[in-house]
């Protein structure tokens, strides 16, 4: 799970250097998902996996053609528009937005602990944003788009993709994702990298931060339980917001390690919060 977080936590970094050899987002994301997506079927292919039929490979269709593709043009146009370090930190937002989903939607308890958490997230999101938006108040409302739209991806997307099986579920996310890409090009002229780092950055960002991050998550949460990865996922701002200063040159000022490290905080108790609740049910079933 800390390798699939660390190459996650690439992809911004992929998107930026793709960025100044020319390409826009929307060409990047395109030919992303398009390298992406026969190497997902060939796994699928190599896993015995097959892809499913009918309402389920609609709902999946539809997961990715509204849900991924939401998220992630939201996302690599918030990075084309306004700090890595900033963006990422707004987008993990998303376990907070989820948690008053679910309670909105499925009427889950609000606990202490939750509501603990969005104060937290509330106050590390300022923190980061600071007084003054610096210039980046189009690129900081990508941002919390993204995490919005992930929200709504992972509530009404997980049951699907539990059904269909990951890999499976990935192939055709990946797949519904680069036909809505192709079509958004449709509409508007493509920027293709002017340069060989450009091109290299999206056949690694599809490779590395796509392919091999799905893997080894999948591969962790066979091995652990879902809170402890989603603890260890937040490794991923750690890995993003430390390569963004080192290749991209970016600064860091104290509120936003502040605000960054109360994000994570409360991405932390919301996981174990999960924990302690299914854990809890769990007990309850056995004793009846």
């Amino acid at each position: 799970v800390a390798l699939s977080a660390a190459c996650f936590g690439t992809n911004a970094i992929f998107a930026r250097i793709c960025y100044d050899a020319g390409a826009n987002p929307a060409t990047f994301l395109f030919i992303r998902f398009l390298i992406a997506s026969p190497v997902m079927f060939l796994i699928m292919i190599a896993r015995g996996s097959t892809i499913p039929r009918g309402k389920l490979l609609v709902s999946l269709t539809l997961i990715g053609g509204i849900g991924l593709a939401g998220t992630t043009l939201c996302f690599y146009t918030a990075i084309h528009l306004a700090p890595v370090n900033l963006v990422i930190i707004i987008a993990y937002m998303y376990p907070t937005i989820v948690t008053l989903l679910s309670a909105v939607f499925f009427r889950q308890p609000i606990t202490g602990y939750k509501i603990a958490a969005l104060l937290m997230t509330v106050v590390g999101i300022l923190f980061t944003i600071g007084m003054d938006c610096g210039g980046y108040l189009l690129g900081i409302i990508f941002a919390i788009g993204t995490a919005i739209f992930y929200s709504f991806y992972l509530i009404f997307g997980s049951l699907s993709i539990q059904k269909a099986g990951p890999f499976s579920a990935s192939t055709v996310i990946i797949l519904a994702t680069t036909v809505i890409y192709g079509i958004v090009l449709g509409f508007q002229s493509s920027q293709l990298p002017m340069n060989i780092s450009g091109w290299l950055a999206i056949v690694a960002s599809a490779l590395i931060s796509t392919v091999l991050g799905l893997i080894a998550f999948f591969e962790g949460l066979k091995r652990i339980d879902t809170a402890n990865a989603a603890i260890i996922s937040t490794f991923e701002v750690v890995v993003a917001v430390a390569l963004a200063i080192i290749i991209l040159g970016e600064t860091l000022t104290l509120p936003k390690i502040f605000g960054g490290c109360l994000v994570i905080s409360a991405v932390i108790i919301l996981a174990r919060s999960e924990y302690e609740t299914a854990r809890a049910k769990i007990s309850h079933s056995i004793s009846r």
